[in-house]
């Protein structure tokens, strides 16, 4: 049984073109308006998302400890403004009791939108699996809850496990009667803790919003794409942001949102180009669709009979 399938086989032996076929199909899909409409809703998504998140673990974990950790790792889905989505947050729990029924409702609804949409988005770039099943109604109607509960228990095992990586941190270990500190150690496994969370969150989203069951292993090959290219994009945007930007100079007060909305927008294309990705892969070891015979052109030479004295055409 070989390790590779032959489509990782035709992509292994093609790449250039297996890519350049992930972009003009990306290009074909509208990857780039779609990815607009994905990080519009997300940015109406994401406060009444995490307000809903915390609110709801601050009964398990301490609020201070739980906001610490989504901070940091919101610092890799928006580089460089992951604290002033924190800080907001904080100010509306301060003041939790105005939660009201409305509210509440508001939220979920504001919370989900962006799933809807990028259920829609998944739709077009996996169009060859809606033609042949559709999705029921109503599981696209839970879905999106059903993630959201999903992302908060995942929250509260990165909760967990960062801070026993911080606790261990402030350890040290002797030997031979050297002392070597466990920070570093802490640091690399945290990165590999958030890193590997990306990767999972990712890779479940292409799970669960295409049409039909996909398998792990190209839902994988989508995540581990789309992470790995977000981790070279956010170090680029950190460093950009650091050093040349002069985004609170042009927009003042509207920093945050623009620098939020950006972040988004090029996440929900590497996300989409993931997807796209998924896609193209699937149908690599499909054969070209051969277009219908034209009815006005045959391959037979037309022969021409001339009328006899009657007038009338003889048969061959």
């Amino acid at each position: 049984m070989p390790f590779l399938s032959p489509q990782a086989l035709h992509v292994v032996a093609h790449p250039g073109a297996f890519a350049w076929r992930v972009l003009k199909g990306f290009k074909a899909n509208q990857g780039l308006l779609l990815a607009g409409a994905v990080a519009y809703y997300a940015l109406l998504s994401v406060v009444p998302l995490l307000i809903l998140t915390v609110i709801a673990l601050s009964h398990v974990i301490d609020q201070a400890e739980l906001l610490m950790t989504l901070g940091r790792y919101l610092e890799w889905l928006i580089p460089n403004q992951g604290s002033a989505v924190v800080k907001e947050l904080s100010n509306f729990l301060a003041h939790r009791d105005v939660i009201g029924g409305v509210l509440l409702v508001t939220m979920l609804f504001f919370s989900s939108l962006a799933f809807t949409v990028l259920e829609n988005a998944m739709s077009v770039i996996f169009l060859h699996r809606v033609v042949v099943r559709r999705r029921r109604f109503i599981f696209s109607v839970l879905m999106p809850y059903l993630y959201i509960l999903s992302l908060g228990f995942g929250l509260l095992v990165m909760t967990l496990v960062s801070g026993s990586l911080q606790a261990m941190g402030e350890e040290s270990i002797e030997f031979l009667g050297r002392e070597w500190s466990l920070e570093g150690t802490s640091g690399v496994l945290l990165y590999l803790l958030g890193l590997s969370g990306e990767i999972f969150v990712v890779t479940s989203i292409y799970l669960v919003m295409p049409v039909g069951r996909l398998s792990l292993r190209h839902a994988l090959l989508g995540g581990v794409t789309a992470a790995l290219l977000w981790e070279i994009t956010r170090h680029v945007l950190v460093w950009y942001f650091s050093t040349l930007s002069q985004v609170n100079v042009v927009y003042g007060s509207l920093t945050t949102a623009i620098v939020v909305l950006l972040s988004l927008e090029i996440a929900a294309t590497l996300l989409l180009l993931g997807a796209q990705v998924i896609s193209e892969f699937e149908r690599v070891d499909l054969p070209p669709e051969v277009p219908p015979p034209n009815p006005l052109h045959t391959d037979e030479v037309a022969v021409v009979k001339q009328p006899d004295d009657k007038g009338l055409i003889s048969r061959p």
